[in-house]
Order: C-alpha cells, then sequence, then structure tokens
C-alpha cells in the first residue's frame, strides 16, 4: 500500500513581517445556487462568492482550500432545507469558515447574483423578464471558548427604474400657463388641463439600491425590497413596451415627478412600513443614482443610518 507522504504546512510558518491582515481569501468564485420557496418553484442563481478571513500576525498564509470546502459542504446541506435565503446561505458558509480556519476570528462572505422577475407591460400586458442586482453579506466572529457568538447579516438589491425632473417641468407648467392665457382659454380650463396633462420634462435612468444589516433577517423579504426600489422611482421601466404602454410609463412617470433625494426618502418612509419588526439597530444603506441626460454627470443620493433613527425622524417630523 502505498503511503502519501505528509506535506509540511507552509502557511503555518511566521511571516518575515510580523503584522495583522483584516482579509485573505478569494473573490469571484462562481457557484449555481438552488434558493427553496414557500409553495413556490425554487430560483437557480448564477453566483459569485467573495470569502474571506481575517489573518494573525503569526501565520505567513491562510488555507484557501478551505473557503472553497466551506462553500461546497454549505450548499450540499441547503438541499435538504425546505426554505432558504441568500443572506441565510452566506451566514452559514461564514460559520463554516470559523470552525474551519481555527486561527481566525471573523470571516465574511459576499455575495452577488441576477435575480429575473417576470413582469407584464402596464398596457397590453406582454409578458417579458426583468434582471435585477440582488446581494448578501455576513460577517461571523468567533466569541470566547473559541465559539461563533454572533452572526450579522446583510441583505439588499438594486433595481433599475426611471425619474422626471420637477424643476424642469414646474418651468414648463407656467409656460404652458402663459401661452394657454394668450389663447384666451379660461382659468378654470386652464387649471384643469394642466391637471390632467403632465408638462414636458427631462428624464433620468435611475438605480435605486437598498441593503439592510440585521443580526436577524427574518421576515426581510427580497421580493419586498425591490418592490419599495421600484414604487420609490418616477416609474418602474419594462424591457418590452408596445406604443399604448409607452404611452402609459411616460404618463405614469411625469404625473410623478422625483428629485433624486426624494426617491431615497421615500425608499427610507417605505423600509420603515414594511419592516416594522426590524430591530432599530439594524442599520439600513439607501442610495438612488440617476443617470442624467441633460448633463454629462449623474445625480446621487444616499442615507446610511440605524432604522430607529429613521423612525424616530419620521415620526418627529
Amino acid at each position: 500500500m502505498k503511503v502519501c507522504p505528509i506535506l509540511p504546512d507552509v502557511q503555518a510558518n511566521k511571516p518575515s513581517v510580523p503584522i495583522n491582515l483584516t482579509r485573505v481569501g478569494v473573490t469571484d468564485v462562481k457557484k449555481l445556487v438552488e434558493i427553496k420557496r414557500d409553495k413556490k418553484r425554487p430560483i437557480i442563481l448564477m453566483s459569485s462568492f467573495d470569502i474571506f478571513v481575517d489573518l494573525p500576525s503569526d501565520r505567513k498564509g491562510a488555507n484557501l482550500s478551505r473557503n472553497f470546502e466551506a462553500i461546497d459542504e454549505t450548499l450540499n446541506n441547503i438541499f435538504h432545507l425546505p426554505i432558504y435565503e441568500i443572506e441565510d446561505l452566506c451566514g452559514d458558509i461564514a460559520e463554516n469558515l470559523i470552525g474551519r480556519h481555527e486561527y481566525a476570528s471573523r470571516a465574511e462572505v459576499r455575495m452577488r447574483s441576477e435575480y429575473v422577475l417576470k413582469r407584464k407591460s402596464p398596457a397590453t400586458e406582454i409578458e417579458c423578464q426583468q434582471f435585477v442586482d440582488i446581494f448578501a453579506d455576513a460577517v461571523a466572529e468567533r466569541g470566547e471558548n473559541d465559539q461563533c457568538v454572533r452572526v450579522q447579516k446583510m441583505i439588499g438589491a438594486e433595481v433599475m427604474g426611471m425619474t422626471a425632473c420637477p424643476c424642469a417641468q414646474s418651468m414648463m407648467q407656467e409656460e404652458a400657463q402663459i401661452q394657454l392665457e394668450k389663447l384666451g382659454i379660461e382659468p378654470d380650463k386652464i387649471a384643469e388641463f394642466l391637471k390632467n396633462v403632465p408638462m414636458a420634462t427631462h428624464n433620468q435612468r435611475g438605480r435605486g439600491i437598498i441593503s439592510i444589516q440585521t443580526t436577524d433577517t427574518k421576515g426581510v423579504s427580497l421580493d419586498q425590497i425591490i418592490k419599495i426600489i421600484e414604487e420609490s422611482m418616477s416609474s418602474n421601466v419594462f424591457e418590452v413596451l408596445k406604443r399604448a404602454d409607452e404611452k402609459v410609463v411616460v404618463e405614469r412617470a411625469h404625473k410623478n415627478p422625483k428629485f433624486v433625494e426624494d426617491c431615497v426618502r421615500t425608499m427610507a418612509k417605505k423600509v420603515v412600513e414594511t419592516f416594522p419588526d426590524l430591530s432599530d439597530d439594524s442599520l439600513v444603506t439607501i442610495k438612488q443614482i440617476n443617470e442624467e441626460s441633460i448633463h454629462k454627470h449623474n445625480a446621487f443620493a444616499e442615507r446610511i443610518a440605524r432604522i430607529g433613527d429613521i423612525r424616530d425622524e419620521i415620526a418627529n417630523g
């Protein structure tokens, strides 16, 4: 019987420069992930993972093969579970990493995927697909007696939509009123016309982003996060539109003009209303990026806060 020689563990040697490293690991690891859902077909995601542990100053390197083992073992285990969320997957991998890397005090797992949604155009109801970027993150920290006592999880999405500028629209409405008055149109009819027919303005393709970080993500639905983002812009967008659909989308957006700041504030309000059971110390990050059509720059707004602080501001506003 052939005996394999015991190879030296070079990573366990002392480094020539003894300093701690915050993150050591692998990035852009591709895996196929199947997420089961209650009374629905499972979701198949082509996902990319970034996997890290910290490294103490007395160790030359990390055992990176253990990162791949942690992913594969966790992915194999979830096939036996009825319902699973991507942030739980990241959390379980992070805990697995702490168990495999006995020298690490912290493990972090990041996951990115494209999530396919089925949508119907607003007038003709043509079925189409919408791709949404989703992401999750988990950090596991080793506690006393080598026990992993805390796992912080994050779940989020980035959704594309459109916005209509309120400022330019206000100027166009004022000009329309002047021209209608010159034609001798009665003031009450002018008011009714301007109420029913939204004026022209310039548009932006917007990207709304929400992430929620907490120790307990139970009750935080990815579909709800996506819905909040879609409903916080002037209008959502569609891959396929006939002329009747285009009319609805354009009219909807121009009847609901929003600055980039309005989108973030609307998202914040909807997060508070949609997730009342989130603990006050849950960290919420909300961003809106609008790609301007009449400028070469983009407009940007952001709010990062504990959800308890946002609740207080809304209640006292």
